[in-house]
Order: structure tokens, then C-alpha cells, then sequence
């Protein structure tokens, strides 16, 4: 399963970005491997209108099924939801420690420990 995460930076030890359409970068993360890449969204940031869709369909051609972020406007929101993407809004923090937080909370879901 792969995970989008919004960040300030295109490591994840950067700050989670409050942002989903213009967020300056997404990190998609391999929940099973732990391998992630760091996908710059600048034209996203930049966009005149229409960053939240054109950030869903970047996500979702990212194979992404969760997004994490702070917050994700409801033209994207409802994008991603018809692709059938998970969306985790009120992220804070180093994108590494939502990462962890989220991982913990679906092994919690699904009973493992």
C-alpha cells in the first residue's frame, strides 16, 4: 500500500505541509517497504485554480490509497474519494513520525500490535 503525505520538503523529515493542493511536495511512501520518492508539486503551488484536482490525479497516478496531510479542499477531497483513496486530515509534525502514526493506527485496526 502506498501513502501520500503533503511536506514542506522532499524528505521525510520535513514538516507535514497544512496544504494538499499546494503543497510543495508529496512523498509517496511504500507502507510495506518502508521506500519512498519525493515528488515535487511547484506547479501545484504556482496554479492560477484547479491545484487540488490536479494534486489528486498526481497522487493517484501515484498509486497512492491514503493521503495524509492537514488539510484537503472538497473538489479534491471528492477526486480522490472517487478513486477510492483514504483521506487523514489534521497531520502535523515531521512527515516520518505521520508516516509511523498512521502505520500504528492500521496495525491497531486490524488487531495486530
Amino acid at each position: 500500500m502506498k501513502l501520500a503525505v503533503t511536506a514542506q520538503g522532499p524528505d521525510l523529515e520535513s514538516e507535514v505541509d497544512p496544504r494538499f493542493g499546494r503543497a510543495a511536495w508529496f512523498l509517496i511512501v511504500d507502507a510495506e517497504t518502508g521506500a519512498w520518492e519525493a515528488v515535487d508539486n511547484s506547479s501545484g503551488v504556482n496554479a492560477a485554480s484547479g491545484a487540488g484536482v490536479t494534486a489528486a490525479q498526481t497522487v493517484i497516478d501515484r498509486g497512492a490509497s491514503v493521503v495524509i496531510t492537514g488539510a484537503c479542499g472538497p473538489k479534491a477531497s471528492s477526486a480522490l474519494g472517487a478513486a477510492g483513496v483514504k483521506v487523514i486530515v489534521d497531520a502535523e509534525g515531521k512527515a516520518s513520525g505521520a508516516v509511523k502514526r498512521w502505520m500504528d493506527s492500521e496495525r491497531d485496526e486490524v488487531g495486530g500490535s
